[in-house]
């Protein structure tokens, strides 16, 4: 059994420690939704949840509202990346499969698109989506999520369509299978890493999105999971803030994504790896 040497177990323990920093706020979050308000607002601060309870997360499960927020919220998500997946997957299949007149345009029009700061856009696409009646509407704010993530998601994907080569599809051509079966039974199975870690990017941009969300959804009964954590904290001049019910509902809201990670985190390994060595 080979010593190990001193370089490599001073960057383990460094690794080691870096991960608990990233951990930690991930961990208070929990620990501090498990716990009464009165203790959190003590001097003296708990970094265990000895004595505490669920009692924040009925709180927060019993006000009725969560439930209609995370509906909202799934809606918008998943439609802004189906639509993400759709359109960035077709853009970058045609960036790097054809050559066609506007290629090299098209392609710097979508860097500079992603340039463009989204705040500067809020009150154009505020009226598009007034005169088009889909403000309040989650058909709406998930057309605008997925135009805003599409430009990024087409360099993303850029890389590993031009990583796979073309022959292999010519390759099953040869053998018979048409243009659309070689592409579907042996280019797009290569493509799924890709289209994983592109799918977790944009579901991370749209899920946490905030500032659009609150111009395009004004309407209580509207509001996604951001703007529904948004009003534990807006309470009444006379009344505190119950940080309990607040980590708590952070809590529930970052339980989606956390599930949605263990689900596709075999895929988006090897897609990022893939990604870094076809790009």
């Amino acid at each position: 059994m080979s010593r190990l040497k001193p370089g490599r177990i001073v960057a383990s323990l460094a690794a080691v420690v870096v991960a608990l920093v990233w951990a930690f706020p991930v961990y208070w979050m929990v620990n501090s939704a498990l716990l009464p308000n009165t203790v959190l607002t003590s001097s003296t601060p708990r970094f265990l949840p000895f004595g505490g309870s669920l009692k924040n997360f009925r709180a927060v499960w019993d006000g009725g509202t969560f439930l209609p927020a995370l509906r909202t919220s799934l809606i918008v998500t998943l439609t802004a990346v189906l639509c993400c997946l759709l359109f960035a997957f077709c853009a970058a299949l045609a960036i790097s499969r054809f050559r066609f007149r506007g290629r090299t345009s098209f392609v710097l029009a979508v860097l500079f698109i992603q340039m463009l700061p989204a705040e500067g856009l809020f009150i154009a696409q505020y009226k598009m989506m007034s005169q088009v009646g889909l403000t309040d509407h989650a058909l709406g704010l998930a057309s605008l999520y997925a135009a805003a993530v599409v430009p990024f998601t087409v360099w993303m994907l850029r890389g590993f369509v031009a990583g796979v080569p073309a022959d292999l599809e010519e390759a099953a051509m040869v053998d018979g299978a048409s243009r659309t079966g070689a592409f579907f039974r042996i280019t797009f199975p290569l493509l799924a890493p890709g289209l994983v870690a592109s799918g977790v990017y944009a579901f991370l941009q749209a899920w946490n999105e905030f500032t659009i969300a609150l111009v395009i959804m004004p309407s209580a009964a509207a509001q996604t999971l951001p703007l529904w954590l948004r009003g534990f904290i807006q309470q009444s001049s006379t009344r505190a803030v119950d940080w309990g019910q607040v980590m708590a509902a952070s809590t529930l809201v970052a339980l989606p994504v956390i599930v949605f990670f263990l689900l596709v985190q075999g895929r988006l390994t090897s897609g990022l790896v893939a990604g870094a060595v076809k790009g």
